[in-house]
């Protein structure tokens, strides 16, 4: 596993704590951090000498091994754990030659790679977390600051309703504490060591084979499968699908101030910044570039996420070729992944709303806004299916005749009949028509307490 973007497009689009984590330095010291736990584990169980184990740790550093020579090998073995555990060998060789013998006993490339992959994945995780701890309060303390500030529910990219601007935010507070959960839950359960040897038989160790796996589990902190599962890739296609999910509603978010920032709405925005959002031509601008990041993020995600989906189908015990196509994938979705959750962390820690901008657009139809309103009120008086017809028809009134449809409805003897002129009035009140949204605000932001 090893970054996949290329240098110059990786800090737009990755977190550097995610950079960090799928480095080529960090993926060889966890593939070499798996061969000393399992010399630990092996003498520890009476396989090989003690001081073997010994030597074989002492050789597992990174910065010992030429990373690019065993790239150009790998070419030639079909993976990076032979080349790795060749080099490794001979670096052991060089200060105890007998301890040499004991280098990747009984263990198997893939075992050495899987179980690299999952230490990955268990750092990128606890990154990922740190992003989502900070977006998730960044938005929950907007959603208090705006619970009561009214704001243009759209549909269809149409105005709809009013709705509080805070109901919104708390939204998207509680949909990335899904993911969090989802991701906690992952790493307890799907982050399972992998040792089989050859075939997932564990053969070479004959009846020791059990408990080394269990004292390689304990070293390295993985859970301990029920059996290997070379060809049986559902955790990572699980972790893979949680990614994807994090990047689109990281998406989602990023789609939805990208949309309030336009010019001809204006009711949110990114923080600003010296340099930040502008163009290369128009000083004017204002680009919405955080979002764009975590836009380009859930465009690519879900592609990512369905090469690791396809990878699943894999031929008998060892495969050749999904297993392979998961290498440069799964780093790729986590970079992007990390890098749409960064983006959202500015989002909510500095997002500019613009209230007032927001009330302006709340009249911008004229009142049409509040149609169901009366409708509904005028439906306890005439029943739901003729109140809804002569609202429909002085709506079309009002915008034919460009008025506001309150004093289209003032001044129809159909409607004043029913509605008096004062009830009118505060019918056109936004705030005073969002039915449950405050209790709705009250849920959202009670379920961000569980942490489990």
């Amino acid at each position: 596993m090893s970054t996949s973007l290329s240098p110059l497009l990786a800090p737009m689009l990755s977190s550097a704590a995610m950079r960090a984590v799928c480095d080529d330095a960090a993926t060889l010291q966890n593939m070499l951090d798996f061969e000393a736990a399992l010399a630990r584990s092996e003498a520890a169980v009476g396989v090989i000498p003690n001081a073997a184990a010994g030597a074989i740790g002492a050789a597992c550093r990174a910065e010992s091994f030429d990373a690019a020579a065993l790239a150009d090998a790998a070419v030639r073995s079909g993976n990076l754990a032979i080349p790795l555990v060749k080099a490794l060998t001979a670096e052991v060789a060089r200060a105890d030659k007998e301890a040499a013998r004991y280098v990747h006993w009984g263990a198997t490339s893939q075992d050495v790679i899987d179980t690299a992959t999952m230490l990955t994945l268990r750092a990128g995780i606890d990154a990922l977390l740190v992003d989502l701890d900070r977006a998730i309060a960044g938005f929950a303390k907007l959603a208090r600051q705006h619970r009561d500030t009214a704001v243009v529910a759209r549909t269809w990219l149409q105005h709809a309703l009013p709705m509080p601007f805070g109901l919104k935010l708390a939204e998207y507070a509680a949909s990335l504490h899904r993911s969090r959960k989802r991701l906690l839950r992952l790493r307890r359960e799907a982050l399972a060591l992998q040792f089989g040897g050859a075939a997932g038989t564990l053969a070479a160790l004959g009846d020791n084979g059990m408990a080394v796996a269990a004292k390689l589990a304990q070293e390295l902190d993985l859970p301990l499968p029920e059996a290997p599962w070379h060809t049986h890739r559902d955790r990572i296609a699980e972790i893979a699908s949680a990614l994807a999910i994090i990047a689109g509603s990281c998406g989602k978010i990023a789609r939805d101030v990208s949309l309030m920032m336009q010019t001809d709405v204006a009711e949110a925005f990114e923080p600003s910044g010296e340099g930040r959002g502008g163009s290369s031509t128009m000083p004017h601008k204002r680009n919405p570039v955080a979002a764009a990041t975590a836009l380009a993020a859930a465009t690519t995600a879900p592609n990512l996420a369905a090469t690791i989906l396809a990878a699943q189908v894999q031929d008998h015990e060892r495969s050749a070729g999904p297993w392979h196509a998961e290498w440069p994938t799964l780093p790729t979705l986590m970079l992007v992944t990390s890098g749409a959750l960064a983006a959202v962390v500015e989002l909510a820690e500095g997002l500019d709303v613009d209230a007032a901008r927001m009330r302006v657009n709340l009249g911008a139809t004229n009142g049409l806004i509040m149609a169901e309103a009366v409708s509904m009120a005028l439906a306890e008086k005439l029943g739901k299916s003729e109140a809804h017809h002569l609202i429909e028809a002085a709506s079309k009134k009002a915008v034919a005749e460009q008025r506001h449809l309150r004093d289209v409805l003032k001044a129809d003897p159909g409607i004043t009949a029913q509605l008096a002129a004062d009830k009118i009035e505060k019918l056109f009140e936004p705030m005073a028509y969002q039915g449950a949204s405050q209790a709705l605000i009250d849920r959202l932001l009670a379920s961000l307490e569980d942490l489990s």
